[in-house]
């Protein structure tokens, strides 16, 4: 026969004793959703994380693409969604973490506080180019040439929202000059039309473009990081341009619902940190045009300092929204 009072006893003891899964999470397969198909810088950042990651837990660590909706918000909602126990965690970016609460507003299918941020992984300059046949060399001529020709230049992107298009955005603001956007359906018709002349300006993540900056098939102006990138030691920042207003990295970070026991964020902030300190895997994320997290004087990142870096890009990107006057359908 069941005893009621130690059954309500323990019933009533239960949500004191959930700490403890931190110390026996995890014991069984961990899925990292990424929003977006596989091949993009989302998805290669999370690849590079896949097998340090399984090393340090004892379990392993999957991936599994979630793509669909803009800026990755369908993979962020399904993690923000998801039990909070450890198995379902989210590669974030800055378009599902931060530009697009701005851009969706009330739309947005979760909050931000409905996720909670365990470690910043990496930062990506974006970079902007043009094409070789455009009479300019740098970033100022490019300013100059759109101040004598306004409207007239196009300037492309990976879709409305993303962002490559909020970085145009902020270089448009900053310059004060007048580009058209046009938005594609991803990095990779872009930067083909870019190179065919039929676009004139493009704004990419490095890694997406890299290739085409080193062969000279794309003529970089600058990189959009505050330090240049040792993966185009040549090309000079935005700030060395000129234009310091016009800073913007692409960042991916590992997230998990809001709910989920502080032990195991801690413990998932330590594997990603002791992954991202052995040089074999920082050398992967170095080949992508990677910059270290630095939220830390160690250059790396906790829970808490990812959390303030998240809402801190919130706000930034709201107030590029907000004075570009930016709309989605």
């Amino acid at each position: 026969m069941i005893d009621r009072r130690a059954l309500m006893g323990a019933l009533a003891l239960a949500p004191l004793a959930r700490p403890a899964l931190g110390q026996a999470w995890p014991s069984r397969p961990v899925r990292l959703v990424v929003g977006f198909p596989p091949g993009g810088t989302t998805d290669l950042a999370a690849r590079v994380m896949v097998e340090p990651l399984t090393q340090r837990l004892g379990q392993p660590v999957v991936v599994e693409n979630r793509p669909g909706g803009s800026g990755g918000n369908i993979g962020a909602d399904v993690v923000a969604k998801s039990d909070p126990d450890g198995y379902t965690l989210l590669m974030q970016t800055v378009s599902s973490g931060a530009i697009n609460f701005g851009l969706y507003g009330a739309r947005m299918p979760h909050r931000p506080e409905d996720l909670a941020g365990a470690a910043l992984v990496v930062k990506v300059p974006n970079a902007i180019f043009v094409n070789n046949n455009l009479p300019v060399r740098t970033l100022r001529e490019l300013v100059d040439l759109a101040k004598r020709q306004p409207g007239k230049l196009n300037i492309g992107s990976s879709g409305v929202g993303t962002s490559l298009h909020m970085t145009g955005e902020l270089l448009k603001q900053a310059a004060d000059i007048d580009l058209t956007h046009v938005p594609f359906r991803g990095a990779g018709p872009m930067i083909q039309e870019i190179i065919a002349g039929r676009v004139e300006v493009g704004v990419d993540n490095l890694p997406s473009v890299i290739g085409h900056l080193r062969d000279g098939r794309l003529r970089p102006l600058a990189v959009t990081t505050a330090t240049r990138t040792p993966a185009l030691p040549d090309v000079p920042t935005t700030a060395e341009a000129g234009f310091p207003a016009v800073e913007a990295t692409a960042w991916f970070g590992i997230c998990a619902p809001a709910r989920t026991p502080r032990p195991v964020i801690d413990r998932v902030a330590q594997a990603v940190n002791q992954s991202l300190a052995d040089p074999a895997v920082w050398s992967k994320m170095a080949d992508l045009g990677g910059m270290k997290p630095d939220l830390t004087p160690d250059g790396f990142s906790t829970p808490a300092t990812f959390d303030t870096f998240i809402r801190a890009e919130i706000a930034k990107w709201g107030e590029v929204v907000r004075r570009g006057n930016i709309t989605v359908d």
